[in-house]
C-alpha cells in the first residue's frame, strides 16, 4: 500500500501508544470496571462500544453540545470516517461514511428510515439524545448500508429530570440567526413524558463565481462565460419531538414519540453574466431569481414491549409518516441595457405518506446467548406536480410534469448473539428485504412502470477479547449489503435545464435500475485507555456489483436535441480503506497531565470502477483521505472549558464516466469554543466555526466528442460566531 499509511499510523497513534503502555501500569482492571455507570457520560459511550459485538460507536450529549453546532451535519463531520459534501458550514451536500455518497450511507431516525424528502440539516442537535455509528450492517436494521449506518436517536424521556432552556445566537457576515430550545420532562402516575421543542431562524449570504468554457480539440476556446452569483435568504424552522411512555401493571410498556419539523425559506439572488468569448449571444446579462419554499414533516414512532416467561420479550412497532413540500421560483432575465428578455416560473408541490409496522421477538438461549427474529412492513405513496414554463410556454413534454408512485417494503430477519466464551462473542444474522415501486405514467406516454428488488443479506460479526489483556480486542465482519435505487432515480419528474448543455443537462429517471450488491469484510483492533479512551485501527474492503452511475448523452426529445442525465448500472467496483482513531483524556495516561481530552482520527480510501479509464476512476465523490484533530481543556480552578477542532479533506478528482470528470477542492474547517459554567444550573457557550474561511472550489467537465464543456465554481465561505445560554430549572 501507499507509504502514507505507516506514516499516518505513527503520526496518529505513536504518542498515544506510548501513553497507553504507561496507563496499563497505573490502572488495574478492577478499577476500570468500577467506573462503568449508566449515567450518560462518555464512559458509557465507550463501554457500549467495547461490549458491542457488531462494531458500534455511540456519541451522546457531550459530543452534541461540545461546539454549540446549529445542525447535525456539523456534529457528524468530526466523527471518525464521516465527511460532508458541499462548502464548509453550508450542509446540503450529504453525509458520507468512508467517503461514499449517493445513498451508500444509511441514515436512520430512531432506527427507522426517515420519510422521503426529509433533510438531516432540518433536525436541530437539541432534539437528539445520541448518535450511533455502525460501520457494518446488522440484520435488525435494513442492510441498505454499504458504507455504514448512522442512527439519530431523538430525545428520550427516562433520562431527563430537569427543565432545560437553551437560547443561542449565531452571526455570519453581520446576519443574526436565533435558536430557542426547551426540554420539559414530567410524570403522572404510570405516564411519563418528555416535551422537547425548538424554534430556529437562520440567515445566510451566498457569493460564488463560475467560469463556463467550451474548448475545441485543438485547444481553441469557443466560448467563455464568467458568472457572478450573489444572494441570501432566511429560513425559519419549528421542531417538536415529544415522547410519552406508559408502564402497565403487568410490566408492559407502551411508548410513542412523534416528531414534527416545519420549515419556511425565502431567498433571492442576482446573477451577472459576462461573455468574453463567443459568437452566439449569451443567455442573459442579468438574472434576478426570487424563491419561496415550505415543508412540513410529521412522523410517529410507537413501540409496545411485552415481557414473557423465561426472559423472552416481544416488541411491536408501529408508525406513520407524512410530508408536504412546495416551492416557487420566479426568474427574470435582462440584456446588457436592462431590457427584459425572458420570464421563467418553476413550481413544485409534493405529498408523501406512509404507514409501517414491525416487530421483534427475543429469547435467551442460555447465559450470554440471545436469539431474535422480526419483521417489517411499510407502504408509502408519493404524488408530485411540477410546473416549469418560460414566458408561459411549458418546458416539459406533454404530461411529464406529474408523478404518482407507490412503494411497498417487506423484510424479515433472524439474528443470534452469543458470548461463546468470556473472550469470544459472535453475531450471526440473515435478512431478506423486498422493495416494489409502481407508478402509472400513462399521461406521460410511458404506461405502467414497475421495479422490484429482492435481496438476501447474511451478516457475520465477531469480537475476540485478548486473554490477559482486558483492554485489547479484535473485531472482524463478513457482510452482504446493498443500495436500492432511489425513487427519484427510478421514476422522476423530469428536471428541465433552462440553459441546457453537457454541464447543465436535463435529468430523468430509469425504471430498469437494479440494486447495487456489495460483499464486504471489516477487521479492527481496539485498545481501551483508562476509563474513557480508545486507540483503534481498522480496515475494510467492499466488492460492488451493478454499480449505479449517471451518464450524460445528447438525446432527441420533442423539443429537439438536448443533453440528458440518466442513471444506469455500469458494472463492478471495489473500494478499500483504513481508519485510525485516538481519543483519550491525558489524565488517564499521564499522571499530573493537564485536564485535556484529545480527539483525532484519520482515514485513507482507495477505489476503482471497472470499464472507466484510470487513474481517477474512483467511486463518485469519494475523497482519498480525511482527518480530524481536536482537544478540550478544562482549566484547573476555573469553571471554564476551551477547545477546538480541525477538519481536513483534500482535493478530489473523479473520472465519473468515460467522458465526464468531477472535481472538488480542499476543505479545511477550524472551529473553536469556550464554555463557562456560571453555576450548577447555568452556563454560557461561545463558539467560532470555520475560523479561517477559504474559497471552496468545484468543477465538472464533459467531453462531447467535438469539444470539452466545463464549469468551474468558486464559492466563498464565512466564519460563524455563536453564543448560547443554557439553563436547568
Amino acid at each position: 500500500m501507499s507509504k502514507l499509511i505507516p506514516i499516518a499510523c505513527l503520526a496518529l497513534l505513536g504518542t498515544a501508544g506510548h501513553a497507553s503502555a504507561q496507563s496499563g501500569q497505573n490502572l488495574s482492571p478492577a478499577t476500570d470496571i468500577q467506573q462503568v455507570n449508566v449515567n450518560g457520560t462518555r464512559a458509557d459511550d465507550t463501554e457500549t462500544r467495547r461490549l458491542s459485538t457488531a462494531a458500534k460507536m455511540v456519541f451522546g450529549r457531550e459530543e452534541l453540545d461540545r461546539n454549540g453546532d446549529t445542525s447535525i451535519s456539523e456534529v457528524l463531520k468530526r466523527l471518525p470516517g464521516v465527511t460532508l459534501g458541499g462548502p464548509p458550514g453550508r450542509g446540503g451536500g450529504g453525509v458520507r461514511m468512508r467517503g461514499l455518497g449517493n445513498g451508500y450511507t444509511q441514515m436512520l431516525v430512531n432506527g427507522e428510515r426517515p420519510p422521503p424528502g426529509f433533510s438531516l440539516d432540518a433536525l436541530a442537535p437539541d432534539q437528539v439524545e445520541r448518535i450511533e455509528v455502525m460501520r457494518g450492517p446488522v440484520a435488525e436494521h435494513s442492510t441498505q448500508a454499504i458504507a455504514g449506518t448512522i442512527n439519530i436517536v431523538l430525545r428520550e424521556g427516562y433520562r431527563q429530570k430537569d427543565v432545560q432552556l437553551r437560547v443561542a445566537d449565531s452571526i455570519e457576515q453581520g446576519r443574526h440567526g436565533v435558536n430557542v430550545g426547551v426540554v420539559v420532562p414530567g410524570q403522572a402516575g404510570r405516564l411519563t413524558w418528555n416535551l422537547t421543542g425548538a424554534l430556529n431562524q437562520a440567515r445566510q449570504h451566498n457569493d460564488a463565481d463560475t467560469v463556463n468554457l467550451n474548448t475545441l480539440r485543438d485547444g481553441t476556446v469557443q466560448r467563455e462565460q464568467r458568472i457572478h452569483d450573489e444572494g441570501g435568504g432566511v429560513n425559519d424552522s419549528l421542531f417538536l419531538t415529544p415522547r410519552f411512555a406508559v408502564k402497565f401493571a403487568n410490566g408492559d410498556t407502551l411508548t410513542f414519540q412523534p416528531f414534527l419539523i416545519a420549515n419556511r425559506n425565502r431567498s433571492g439572488s442576482d446573477s451577472r453574466l459576462d461573455q468574453t468569448i463567443g459568437t452566439i449571444a449569451p443567455e442573459y446579462a442579468h438574472q434576478r431569481a426570487d424563491s419561496t419554499s415550505h415543508s412540513t414533516f410529521l412522523r410517529g414512532f410507537g413501540n409496545w414491549l411485552h415481557r414473557m416467561d423465561g426472559g423472552a420479550r416481544l416488541e411491536v412497532k408501529f408508525g406513520f409518516a407524512g410530508g408536504r413540500s412546495s416551492s416557487d421560483v420566479l426568474r427574470n432575465t435582462y440584456d446588457a441595457q436592462g431590457r427584459p428578455l425572458m420570464r421563467y416560473v418553476d413550481s413544485d408541490a409534493t405529498r408523501d405518506g406512509s404507514l409501517n409496522t414491525g416487530g421483534k421477538y427475543t429469547r435467551p438461549m442460555g447465559k450470554g446467548h440471545l436469539f431474535a427474529a422480526g419483521w417489517e412492513i411499510e407502504g408509502g405513496h408519493r404524488s408530485q406536480e411540477h410546473v416549469a414554463a418560460g414566458d408561459s410556454a411549458a418546458l416539459f413534454d406533454g404530461g411529464g410534469a406529474s408523478l404518482a408512485a407507490d412503494s411497498r417494503r417487506v423484510a424479515a430477519f433472524v439474528q443470534d448473539e452469543w458470548d461463546v466464551t468470556p473472550q469470544f462473542s459472535t453475531y450471526l444474522g440473515l435478512r431478506w428485504e423486498g422493495i416494489r415501486i409502481t407508478s402509472d405514467q400513462a399521461a406521460a406516454g410511458r404506461g405502467d412502470i414497475k421495479n422490484m428488488s429482492k435481496v438476501w443479506s447474511p451478516v457475520l460479526h465477531g469480537v475476540w477479547r485478548i486473554p490477559e489483556h482486558d483492554k485489547d480486542q479484535v473485531r472482524a465482519s463478513v457482510t452482504r449489503s446493498y443500495k436500492a435505487p432511489a425513487l427519484n432515480d427510478l421514476i422522476a419528474v423530469p428536471t428541465i435545464s433552462t440553459y441546457n448543455d453537457a454541464t447543465r443537462p436535463d435529468r430523468t429517471g430509469n425504471p430498469n435500475l437494479k440494486p447495487e450488491l456489495a460483499t464486504g469484510i471489516d477487521v479492527a483492533y481496539e485498545h481501551y485507555v483508562g476509563k474513557s479512551g480508545i486507540l483503534s485501527a481498522s480496515a475494510f474492503a467492499r466488492n460492488i456489483d451493478d454499480l449505479q452511475r449517471r451518464t450524460t448523452v445528447l438525446a432527441q426529445t420533442a423539443s429537439g436535441p438536448r443533453w440528458v442525465s440518466t442513471p444506469i448500472n455500469v458494472g463492478r467496483a471495489r473500494t478499500e480503506g483504513i481508519e485510525l482513531e485516538a481519543k483519550f483524556p491525558l489524565t488517564d495516561v499521564y499522571a499530573g497531565a493537564p485536564n485535556v481530552d484529545v480527539r483525532s482520527n484519520y482515514s485513507r480510501y482507495w477505489s476503482n470502477v471497472e470499464g472507466i479509464p484510470g487513474p481517477n476512476n474512483r467511486l463518485d465523490q469519494q475523497a482519498k483521505q480525511t482527518a480530524n484533530v481536536g482537544a478540550d481543556w478544562r482549566l484547573k480552578g476555573l469553571p471554564l472549558t476551551v477547545g477546538g477542532s480541525l477538519n481536513w479533506t483534500p482535493a478530489t478528482l473523479v473520472q465519473t464516466t468515460v467522458n465526464e470528470t468531477a472535481y472538488t477542492g480542499v476543505k479545511r474547517q477550524f472551529d473553536v469554543y469556550g464554555l463557562y459554567k456560571l453555576n450548577a444550573n447555568a452556563q454560557v457557550r461561545l463558539s467560532a466555526n470555520n475560523l479561517d474561511p477559504r474559497v471552496y472550489d468545484s468543477a465538472r467537465s464533459v467531453d462531447t466528442g467535438t469539444l470539452v464543456q466545463s464549469a468551474a465554481t468558486a464559492t466563498r465561505t464565512y466564519t460563524t460566531l455563536g453564543i448560547r445560554y443554557e439553563m436547568k430549572m
